[in-house]
């Protein structure tokens, strides 16, 4: 309580009526009340976070293998749809934002109605992504336009989803609560993409050509009927896959309409004028600390990125286990979802940089025993157990280390407001063009060393180059984010001293509006 509150509140009390004094005191616990969410409406908006997650699982395993063995794209324009499928993905997230932040409010809110719009097209481009045309001249189109149709719709789902969190509640503790909700189930949303895709998929046999140099006209011989039925099968394989998933991103989006009220903020009227995006983006991005933290990161994040993309060729060519991939990769998801609480537990314990070193480090050691070792089943499980807690870290420490950053943004320049989605959007910017050059990079590299489309087999150079993007590459980008991490300069020292500071203008920005607005009432009153 500021110095001199309390005189100045015994002396507003002295002159009030006691009765209008208790009515005043019921509408704010009543707006507690109100305000609290039900665990129905907190799982209601948690299922909302499951679409983008199934749906990104799917396409981040599967999508490159589709492309080169069912579609039978050839791998430089399979490289092209990759690259500006995820580049153009992460342009959209900044302008989704910005066109968000000017749409006027409506009956259904000011979120509602992207999410619900977008959702019906969303799912029918999905589907077209998995969808093998008949016609040959024009596939690297029909998948590139479809393929960033769907990212673009399906960040018109997610960015206002994500902030959803603010309007869902004017309660900081039911916000907080509804968000470990969200996070509980966009995790599952990781394990149940990668099962549904790699289940279905893995019990259609795509065909291959024995021989990896044979020639068109020799695949058009003896076992042209064979190969064009288990071809068909394995693209329907992918249709019914697709099919599912779609079916999960309606349910959901059904449950998050019907289940979930945005609120809009009692106070937003009288706000201050928003600030221009571009000089926040300027802000944003003259702020050191953030810019080491996403530079760590954006290293990490390829490295990880890397051995996503790739993984599937890399079991079916490199190691040989060409119907246990989607076993393996269940096992990654399982093992990533279950040692993300001991991860949240570690970093409380013994800080957030502490994590960073030992989590994303602790997949080194396996990556080069993959590296070194021959084919081994048990042991590429071993290996994907161990990947999967590495996964966890990188899937949880991005997300608790921005709003340190951002605390510490507001402490140096505490008269701007409304920056957090600026800091959010261009994390996830940065990550997603890192993900588009990493499997356009490494998709052009496999066309460079002779990739064979549908071949059992591959020739060695092509095997040895997705050994190093899987092992090696993800190794010296890991080393390097650590490196960077040395230079990020908030500790838990230093987290602490931001927090009381922070702390500080709070309770001095609280009291000073106290006093404002019951000088105000007062006035009105009498």
């Amino acid at each position: 309580m500021a110095k001199g509150e309390g005189a100045e509140s015994g002396s507003a009390a002295g002159l009030l009526p006691t009765g209008i004094l208790q009515a005043g005191e019921r509408p704010v616990q009543e707006s507690k009340k109100k305000n609290q969410l039900s665990i129905c409406n907190k799982l209601c908006y948690a299922v909302g976070g499951a679409p983008y997650q199934v749906t990104g699982c799917a396409l981040g395993f599967f999508l490159q293998i589709y492309l080169l063995d069912v579609a039978q794209v050839d791998p430089f324009s399979a490289s092209i749809i990759l690259f500006v499928g995820r580049a153009w993905d992460a342009i959209t997230d900044p302008l989704v934002g910005f066109c968000i932040s000017k749409s006027p409010w409506t009956r259904l809110g000011r979120l509602m109605p992207w999410i619900i719009f977008s959702t019906p097209l969303a799912i029918i481009a999905y589907f077209l992504i998995w969808f093998v045309p008949d016609f040959q001249q024009g596939q690297t189109l029909w998948y590139l336009l479809f393929y960033c149709l769907f990212e673009t719709l399906v960040t018109c789902f997610h960015v206002p989803y994500s902030a959803l969190t603010m309007f869902i509640s004017t309660e900081q503790s039911e916000r907080d609560s509804a968000t470990a909700y969200r996070m509980t189930v966009e995790v599952l949303g990781t394990v149940l993409g990668t099962a549904i895709q790699g289940q279905i998929v893995g019990q259609a046999h795509t065909p291959c050509v024995q021989d990896a140099n044979a020639s068109t006209v020799a695949l058009e011989g003896a076992n042209r009927t064979q190969s064009a039925t288990s071809l068909r099968e394995t693209q329907n394989a992918y249709l019914l896959a697709a099919g599912v998933i779609a079916s999960i991103y309606v349910i959901c989006a059904v449950i998050l309409t019907l289940g979930v009220r945005e609120q809009r903020e009692p106070y937003e009227t009288q706000q201050a004028k928003p600030m221009p995006f571009f000089r926040g983006i300027r802000l944003v991005m003259s702020h050191g600390p953030y810019i080491k933290l996403i530079a760590g990161f954006l290293f990490t994040s390829l490295a990880f990125m890397l051995v996503e993309g790739n993984f599937a060729l890399f079991c079916t060519y490199t190691l040989g286990f060409r119907n246990e991939f989607q076993n393996l990769l269940l096992a990654i998801m399982f093992s990533a979802t279950v040692t993300i609480p001991i991860w949240q537990w570690f970093l409380t314990r013994f800080g957030k940089k502490m994590a960073v070193y030992i989590g994303i480090s602790s997949a080194v050691p396996f990556l080069i025993l993959v590296a070194l070792m021959e084919s081994n089943l048990i042991v590429t499980y071993v290996v994907a157990v161990a990947a999967g807690i590495s996964v966890a870290a990188a899937f949880l420490l991005p997300w608790s280390m921005l709003p340190d950053v951002i605390d510490d943004f507001h402490l140096k320049q505490p008269h701007i407001h409304g920056t957090e989605p600026i800091f959010f959007s261009f994390y996830v910017f940065f990550t997603k063009f890192a993900s588009g050059v990493s499997l356009g990079i490494s998709t052009l590299s496999l066309d460079f060393t002779g990739y064979q489309t549908r071949g059992c087999s591959q020739p060695a150079p092509v095997k040895f180059t997705l050994k190093m993007l899987v092992t090696m590459a993800p190794i010296v980008l890991i080393l390097i984010g650590l490196l960077l991490f040395k230079l990020y300069p908030i500790d838990e020292e230093k987290r602490r001293q931001n927090k009381k500071a922070l702390q500080a203008l709070r309770e001095e920005a609280s009291s000073s509006g106290c006093s404002d607005t019951d000088s105000t009432e007062l006035a009105r009153i009498l």
